[in-house]
């Protein structure tokens, strides 16, 4: 029986070949990650690639004014470090920690020399990023065409979808700023969802009360990026009556300590680096 913060509890490690996995698990370092950890700069070289565990992270385009725009956001899913596949040595984006947690980490050279020996872990990669392109085309679909409240109910699905929790972590701002509206549209939603008994909101906290409530308002994008990684990452995914296709639901997280705590940056809020990777709460302030 796997442990929690066992290797193939990323989903995407899960499906990789035994003879891969073992070349690479040697090498993997399991590390504690917490809100607001930078691990990509914009434009910076991409020395390591991440597979979260329980941590969520989020690839941001920096704005000439200072603003951000989330480009995709990645669990236990997947990978971050996608564009080494296709050549590319230096990140799109700014690589933020969303939800505290764990990930291991991998030197990108390791990766690149197992991927560069062909076989099932390149076929198996290149569907992923195949997977990751197209959610990040729904995504600007859905910003244009589809109302405040379907996207915000896409983002919680999607969220649930990568937390084994029921609880997420954002500010306001980070949601309007992903799903393309303002944050006075982001608390109209939320108070139409509380209204309907699907989410439980205060300020501070949301937590969502049913999965299915949320998929009953969104709209079809999220069907669209689940049934296009059902396709091409076909184990990844599991069918549920009433829900059709959902993740594979990934446990909770138990207390965990290190015997040398990682180096990480300071929190805005103060809290110590050790204090709460793996809490999942969705604030709103």
């Amino acid at each position: 029986m796997l442990t929690i913060l066992h290797p193939r509890k990323n989903r995407l490690l899960a499906e990789c070949d035994s003879s891969a996995y073992q070349r690479l698990s040697a090498h993997f370092e399991l590390i504690a990650l917490d809100r607001g950890d930078v691990l990509y700069q914009a434009d910076g070289k991409m020395a390591s690639v991440y597979f979260p565990i329980t941590a969520t992270v989020s690839l941001d385009y920096l704005l000439e004014d200072g603003g951000t725009s989330e480009i995709t956001r990645i669990g236990n899913e997947g990978m971050l470090g996608v564009s080494l596949l296709m050549g590319g040595g230096r990140s799109a984006g700014r690589a933020v920690v969303q939800t505290g947690g764990y990930a291991y980490r991998l030197a990108a050279a390791r990766l690149m020399e197992e991927f560069y020996r062909g076989g099932p872990l390149l076929r198996l990669l290149l569907r992923y990023t195949e997977a990751r392109l197209t959610q990040i085309s729904q995504l600007a679909a859905c910003n244009s065409h589809h109302s405040t409240k379907q996207r915000l109910c896409r983002y919680l699905l999607q969220m649930l979808d990568r937390s084994s929790l029921n609880e997420l972590a954002a500010t306001q701002e980070e949601i309007g700023a992903i799903i393309g509206v303002r944050r006075e549209g982001v608390t109209d939603a939320a108070r139409w969802l509380q209204e309907l008994g699907i989410i439980r909101w205060r300020r501070g906290h949301v937590t969502v009360l049913s999965r299915a409530g949320l998929a009953e308002h969104v709209c079809e994008c999220y069907d669209v990026v689940r049934h296009a990684t059902a396709r091409l990452l076909p184990d990844l995914a599991t069918a549920t009556p009433g829900l059709g296709i959902v993740w594979r639901p990934s446990g909770a997280l138990p207390p965990f300590h290190f015997a040398e705590p990682e180096r990480r940056l300071p929190r805005a809020d103060g809290a110590g680096a050790d204090g709460d990777a793996g809490q999942s709460l969705l604030t709103f302030v």
